[in-house]
């Protein structure tokens, strides 16, 4: 008797970068200007402790008399000798021997005295200097690399799509000022080339627009004769079908095409608001195909263009939908605040999807398996829009393979 094959187990859950963790402390970070800072007062630091020993040294040297002091009393009957920083010679009944080794511990003791002195006077005075120096050296490497801020500052207002933003940086003609006219050349051939990218876009919305609209109210119009031929209706509902296709593909080139530039209009957006409605708007979809559709959405606004986050919970919606399994289904729509973050999770019920097979949904027009024409599940462009909203807005998605089946996309918004 033949024993059935096991099912398929899901293969192992991929994980996702998550946003980088700010430091506790950032203002320790190893930048350029705090690393100059330290090698240029080290180095200061190393010398001055270099001149001191050689100071001390030198002073040790001159003011060595060994034991033998600078006069010595030979003969004498009655020597009277008085001192406050040498009370030895203050004692009564001393011999001349006596007396001349308590001046010269005397001496010796001066001596060292003199260099602790000297010792301690310059060792205060290199750490005021070393201060002083260190000081020194973080406002000189702040002003060498104020113009490495300038280009730093101008790059992230590129990055906000502000193309416009040059560096146009003053002073001598060295290495930094040849980086900023350079990083202005680039700007200035970016700037031409999404312009030129702009028109065409505008350009090919109503090249293509146009006559897809012309041929849809012509089939319109040929499909409300009541006179037309069974044969001609079932033609014009195909050619219809068809039409409508290449119009929901055109939009979705377009959308892809603007939503890849950042958001320079931003307005509050609540994530459960728009959840809401992309749920509204699949949930005939939804009753069609047996496939429940619940989940908890608290309240997560974020900064950005409504309808292009709508967008991406309706296409993630639509797809949880439509790559379901035909009983018993369901799918789970969830936004909360996490990490200070904004997170919208779509988890569904469906086929085992591998691992390896995560990233190619995010291209166009790629699809599991080999399911790409003859398919009434899209165009194929859901996942590319939703990945390209999101980087414009500055967040991420995410996929992950769900045990048993089906998928867990995540998107993360900043708040």
């Amino acid at each position: 008797m033949a024993t059935t094959p096991a099912p398929p187990t899901a293969p192992p859950k991929p994980t996702w970068d998550p946003r980088r963790a700010e430091p506790p402390f950032p203002w320790l970070r190893p930048t350029i200007r705090i690393r100059l800072t330290l090698l240029y007062g080290g180095m200061f630091l190393i010398a001055g402790i270099m001149l001191l020993s050689i100071i001390y040294l030198l002073a040790a040297q001159a003011l060595n008399t060994g034991a033998e002091p600078l006069f010595k009393i030979v003969s004498g009957t009655s020597i009277k000798v008085s001192s406050d920083n040498c009370p030895a010679v203050q004692a009564g009944n001393l011999s001349l021997d006596e007396f001349n080794v308590a001046i010269s511990n005397c001496i010796d003791q001066q001596r060292q005295t003199a260099l602790d002195d000297l010792l301690s006077r310059s060792l205060l005075a290199l750490l005021g200097l070393a201060i002083i120096a260190f000081a020194f050296g973080y406002a000189m490497a702040g002003r060498v690399l104020s113009p490495l801020g300038r280009i730093t500052r101008t790059a992230r207002a590129v990055a906000g799509s502000d193309l416009s933003r040059r560096i146009e940086l003053d002073g001598p003609d060295d290495e930094l000022k040849e980086l900023a006219d350079t990083f202005d050349d680039m700007l200035e051939r970016l700037q031409r080339a999404f312009t030129a990218q702009q028109r065409f876009v505008g350009n090919a919305s109503h090249e293509l627009r146009t006559p897809l609209a012309i041929n849809r109210t012509l089939l319109e119009v040929h499909l409300s004769d009541p006179g037309a031929p069974v044969e001609l209706q079932q033609l014009g509902k195909t050619l219809l079908a068809t039409n409508e296709r290449s119009e929901q593909l055109v939009e979705g080139l377009l959308l892809l095409a603007r939503s890849d530039n950042q958001i320079v209009e931003r307005k509050p957006v609540d994530l459960a608001e728009v959840a809401t409605q992309a749920v509204d708007q699949v949930h005939a979809e939804a009753v069609a195909k047996g496939v429940a559709i619940r989940g908890e959405r608290a309240a997560a606004v974020v900064q950005g263009n409504g309808v292009l986050l709508e967008r991406i919970a309706l296409n993630l919606v639509q797809n949880a939908v439509r790559y379901n399994v035909l009983e018993d289904g369901w799918v789970e729509v969830t936004t909360q605040v996490q990490h200070g973050q904004a997170v919208l999770v779509v988890t569904n019920t469906g086929p085992v999807v591998p691992a390896y097979e995560i990233d190619n949904l995010f291209e166009p027009f790629r699809r599991l398996r080999t399911e790409r024409t003859g398919s009434d599940k899209g165009v194929g462009l859901g996942l590319s829009i939703a990945r390209s909203v999101a980087r414009a807005h500055g967040g991420h998605i995410a996929a992950e393979p769900r045990e048993g089946g089906g998928l867990v996309m995540r998107v993360t918004l900043p708040i």
